[in-house]
């Protein structure tokens, strides 16, 4: 399923490769205790539906930390692959096991996906046990790395009144868990506050940029040696390619319910 948020960055700017025909060979193995970084341009496969399937022959998998099990992550590491772990952290799900640790006064208004509410983001002793939890999940699982979703929502009418100080605050609290475990993390949109969030994290991890002209925001990280694995999902590949290759992002065309089917630039 796609988990994402309307672009935010023309209002808020103020308040604060594309992978080519053929796929790069797979990054060599960091030595011991080395956190992964994914370098500009690594093909990718982003699949949050259905059964994983592993045929896809790219050096990067970004699947959903719950669905899968250490051992689909096995198999992908088998195959040379490096897996990044889906989990939402700025909204509550109720179809999620943890479902019932999450104190009803977090949640907030519903975010436009069914069973799923905003999280106040502000309580942060609340919120780090929780996160931990599952980014603990994603460390025992195998995972290399960690997409956290929906940490955006100080642009969004979440119910609680949220700001970009208390977005950077979340943020950085949730790279440093991600960081603890030994796992690279991205920053998933929130294009606004990049400049603020750049060392924080590892990659980034965009959707649409193309269709809302905000891809040249993302260069700080092609810049900075670290990927940009991004989606379109209405744009056909002959508007966005170009300039993907031009910024090195690692982008492909995506049906909005992440299932297998990809369209690589």
């Amino acid at each position: 399923m796609r988990r994402t948020v309307p672009a935010v960055v023309a209002a808020l700017i103020t308040l604060v490769g594309c992978s080519g025909g053929n796929a790069p060979s797979p990054a060599p193995a960091p030595a011991p205790g080395v956190r992964w970084q994914p370098r500009p341009g690594l093909a990718w496969q982003w699949q949050l539906d259905g059964e994983v399937d592993p045929s896809v022959d790219v050096p990067v998998y970004d699947i959903d930390g719950f669905e899968n099990s250490a051992d689909d992550v096995a198999r992908l590491h088998r195959d040379g692959r490096k897996v990044i772990c889906y989990v939402n952290v700025g909204a509550w799900e109720d179809f999620r096991p943890d479902r019932g640790a999450f104190p009803r006064s977090v949640l907030g208004r519903p975010n436009g996906w069914h069973g799923e509410r905003w999280l106040d983001i502000r309580r942060l002793s609340l919120l780090r046990p929780l996160m931990e939890r599952r980014f603990d999940m994603c460390r025992d699982k195998g995972f290399d790395a960690v997409e956290p979703d929906l940490v955006e929502g100080y642009g969004n009418e979440t119910g609680f009144p949220l700001t970009a100080r208390h977005q950077l605050r979340y943020n950085r609290m949730i790279a440093a868990i991600a960081h603890e475990r030994g796992l690279a993390v991205g920053l998933k949109n929130d294009l606004a506050q990049i400049p603020h969030l750049l060392d924080d994290f590892d990659f980034a991890v965009n959707e649409e940029c193309a269709q809302y002209d905000e891809c040249a925001l993302l260069e700080p990280f092609t810049a900075a040696g670290k990927a940009v694995f991004h989606v379109e999902y209405a744009e056909p590949t002959d508007r966005f390619c170009p300039t993907s290759r031009k910024l090195r992002l690692s982008s492909m065309l995506k049906k909005p319910e992440l299932d297998t089917w990809r369209r690589p630039c």
